[in-house]
């Protein structure tokens, strides 16, 4: 699979794994907290810092009741209605270029996602390098067109999607001109179980639809994102936060700087250890070959002696006969003495 340049930055299976700091709403609607949040992202290691781009206005109706009302027990948001969570949760607009700018100086890839066609025209004033579809959005066909016919890369996640509501997407894509294109595994509960996550599927989505593949994870930890280095993720996607303490919208998945510099380092790892189908041995396991096991002298010997077990075990250290050619010297005349600690070698028996 064939890799792709984001801002000038290489992204694909010959590179470590692409690391994606996905701010979210964990600013708590303050400024200071979010360009905190990136200062913390460049220094754990991240490549890239992420925002998304919407109002409450631009992804729902100004309504508190009905449809528009969260009632699940079970969800971190369970009492509020979408509108007044999205106005808690979205990052202002006038707070995107002094993030992106504070994002780029630190060294990192600034992004974001959109939400609607208005978001995409801002963001394209503000000169992102790629965008992401959110997975709630990759249904939105018109949205991922007008992101297509931007020409830049495009990210789009794919939970809760079935086979052929990625296919449209993907159909989507390319058919606006999208020419690098790649897709994010995900599973769309907030904080998802490992269990849900079935990252068995990277390799079949990359298979099937022809494009790089990655990891949204909404796990805690980063057990599930380190696994799918091994199955192929290219991008891995991780909320973060400023601190366990400051909290945030998202912050019950979220990955507190110090885990995802361990999160950046343990699937660079990750991704090194893979390597390529190879069996000789490296330099350092030529020299550790010594403690292997092989056959000594282990009780005096003299020519003309029979050789038992009695005369031979086979003990480290590796420099003596081949333990598989044991039973083609037992029972076979000496040709010379030997001593116990001797090295038992094929020429010494008849």
């Amino acid at each position: 699979m064939a890799g792709i340049l984001i801002a000038g930055r290489a992204v694909g299976p010959n590179q470590p794994p692409f690391i994606v700091a996905e701010m979210s709403g964990n600013h708590n609607q303050s400024l200071e907290t979010a360009l905190k949040i990136v200062e913390a992202a460049a220094k754990a290691g991240a490549h890239a810092l992420k925002l998304q781009t919407y109002t409450a206005d631009t992804i729902t109706l100004d309504m508190h009741e009905g449809d528009f009302f969260i009632n699940d027990p079970k969800s971190l948001w369970n009492g509020a209605s979408l509108y007044s969570l999205y106005q808690k949760a979205y990052t202002p607009w006038e707070w995107h270029e002094p993030i992106f700018k504070r994002a780029r100086e630190l060294g990192m890839i600034a992004l974001s996602t959109p939400f609607d066609e208005t978001a995409v025209d801002f963001l394209e004033t503000l000169n992102v390098p790629c965008y992401k579809i959110a997975s709630f959005e990759m249904v939105h066909l018109p949205l991922i067109r007008k992101v297509a016919k931007t020409g830049k890369p495009v990210i789009i996640s794919t939970g809760l999607a079935s086979p052929s509501d990625i296919q449209d997407a993907v159909n989507a894509a390319r058919g606006a001109g999208c020419k690098e294109l790649i897709l994010l595994k995900g599973t769309s509960t907030y904080p998802a179980s490992p269990a849900d996550c079935n990252l068995l599927t990277i390799p079949h989505m990359r298979q099937t639809f022809g494009c790089q593949v990655g990891l949204s994870d909404h796990t805690q930890g980063i057990g599930a994102a380190v696994a799918s280095v091994a199955l192929g993720a290219t991008v891995i996607e991780k909320h973060v936060k400023l601190s366990d303490d400051e909290g945030g919208v998202d912050a019950e998945f979220s990955l507190n700087p110090a885990t995802l510099k361990l999160l950046v380092g343990e699937t660079a790892r990750a991704w090194q250890a893979l390597g390529k189908v190879h069996y000789e041995l490296s330099e350092q396991e030529q020299k550790s070959l010594q403690f292997r096991r092989s056959v000594y002298i282990a009780k005096d010997v003299q020519a003309g002696q029979i050789l038992t077990q009695e005369h031979v075990r086979i003990v480290r250290p590796g420099f003596g006969l081949a333990p598989k050619e044991l039973d083609n010297v037992l029972g076979k005349p000496m040709k010379t003495d030997a001593k116990k600690g001797s090295r038992l070698r094929l020429d010494m028996v008849s």
